[in-house]
């Protein structure tokens, strides 16, 4: 026993690794015996009928994606286009603002959609009995809302924007 012990002490290790290679050896062979023992199948000889359909789906279903990304690519130019149309309608007008004598900055501001812009201090809320203090107007929340409502959201919108702003 006492040779059994000593054995294991001194190369304990060196057995553990050579088990595991042993062990890997042994996994890696049998794949490989399972693998050549059985014939290879050709897959279009299985059901040739169901790889023609499989085909067919794959092509309809990249026909769907190549229509839906020329839609958006389409969409996107219209925008883009918009954009630049715009753009190019602001540069005539400060144009002809400079060429009049104003300043290009006063007529950006009448090109653009504003919507009235409230005060900065508001009166008592609904709900206060009265109190007869004003109070302040939440800024940011108010910037954020006013940003929306210039980009397209309804004046409606912007009501509701100031009453969360006011609480």
């Amino acid at each position: 026993m006492t040779g059994v012990g000593s054995l294991f002490s001194d190369y304990g290790w060196y057995i553990l690794f050579a088990l595991i290679a042993v062990y890997l050896l042994v996994q890696k062979l049998a794949r490989r015996f399972r693998s050549s023992s059985r014939p290879h199948m050709d897959t279009a000889a299985v059901e040739p009928d169901a790889v023609v359909r499989q085909q067919e789906a794959l092509l309809a279903a990249r026909l769907r994606m190549q229509e839906a990304l020329n839609a958006q690519a389409e969409k996107f130019k219209e925008k883009q286009r918009k954009l630049e149309e715009e753009k190019r309608s602001q540069k005539i007008a400060m144009w002809e603002s400079m060429q009049e004598g104003k300043s290009y900055k006063e007529s950006l501001q009448q090109n653009q959609v504003t919507t009235p812009c409230p005060e900065k201090v508001a009166g008592p809320a609904p709900g206060d009995q009265g109190a007869g203090t004003p109070r302040r107007v939440d800024e940011a929340n108010l910037c954020w809302c006013f940003l929306k409502t210039l980009a397209g959201i309804t004046p409606t919108t912007l009501s509701v924007c100031l009453r969360v702003a006011l609480t």
